[in-house]
């Protein structure tokens, strides 16, 4: 996909760029506190539940500042003390020497470019297969705990193909995580508006896919979107997509933006109206967003 750079119309001081990057040091304190080392600044997380952003519990710079070896290291011990990953995420095109530095600690990097929904784009309408509905998912409702096991599956099978996992793996999963708790670790941040969960249903009330976004700072990242993946191939990620974001829309998010890995699954994007921006790198196989 060639990159390209995006103007967008929105009627305010703040570039698109700065936009993200505010986001990116807000979105965090919604499930963390903030530990400063000099340039760079650790989130830790301040109660139990899934990933956030590589954590929290994951750094990035504080101020646009490159950070020195020796604060890399501090924040580092500081991850191995909490028992954390060391995780680290950061716009590369804002502090363009910080890959250098990271990758001198030894730790490999990996890019997730950026995709952003122009605010001028008009949206498509999202196209569903017959009988599957799209909907919000609340804290209290039924099928949440299937919505949130369905990116286990998602993820564990790469790509677009189809696969295997289906209904009776997606029970499973859900029961398990509706034992060990995480589902009710999730339920407070959805009453508190920090989460936003879509999903298409099949007519049984199956979850067929799912993803979520985080509002802060008039901005928001969709994220985990995912489909099971017995129902690929008939457009399920892309419905939800459009759903986050006319969702977050009409709650007043000016920019919506998402981050990729794979190019086919950008060329769907694209076909929404998302358009090329800058760059996000973060430490390679650190955990997947989520919470």
């Amino acid at each position: 996909m060639a990159r390209m750079t995006v103007t967008t119309s929105l009627t305010s001081p703040f570039s698109l760029r700065d936009r993200i990057e505010s986001y990116y040091a807000t979105v965090p304190l919604h499930f963390s506190r903030a530990e400063d080392f000099g340039a760079l600044r650790l989130f830790v997380r301040t109660g139990p539940g899934a990933p956030y952003y590589g954590g929290p519990n994951h750094a990035q710079p504080a101020a646009r500042a490159l950070a020195s070896a020796e604060e890399i290291r501090a924040v580092r011990a500081r991850q191995r003390e909490l028992g954390v990953p060391e995780a680290f995420e950061w716009l590369a095109e804002v502090v363009p020497g910080m890959r250098e530095a990271v990758e001198e600690a030894q730790l490999p990097v990996a890019e997730r470019p950026l995709l952003v929904l122009p605010d001028d784009c008009s949206l498509p309408e999202p196209v569903l297969p017959p009988g599957v509905t799209l909907r919000v998912v609340g804290a209290d409702d039924p099928a949440l705990a299937a919505v949130l096991a369905l990116p286990a599956l998602a993820f564990a099978a790469a790509g677009t193909a189809l696969g295997s996992a289906g209904r009776e793996e997606l029970a499973v999963v859900a029961g398990r995580i509706e034992a060990d708790g995480t589902v009710d670790t999730v339920r407070p941040s959805l009453r508190a508006g920090h989460k936003v969960l879509v999903a298409a249903f099949a007519p049984d009330g199956t979850p067929l896919a799912a993803g979520h976004y985080h509002p802060a700072a008039g901005a928001t990242e969709i994220g985990g979107v995912g489909t099971l993946p017995t129902a690929r191939r008939q457009g399920l990620g892309a419905a939800v997509t459009v759903g986050l974001a006319a969702h977050a829309r009409e709650h007043g998010v000016r920019a919506v933006f998402l981050a990729y890995a794979d190019e086919a699954v950008a060329r769907i994007y694209a076909r929404l109206g998302f358009r090329a921006a800058d760059t996000t790198l973060l430490i390679a196989n650190q955990p997947a967003r989520g919470q």
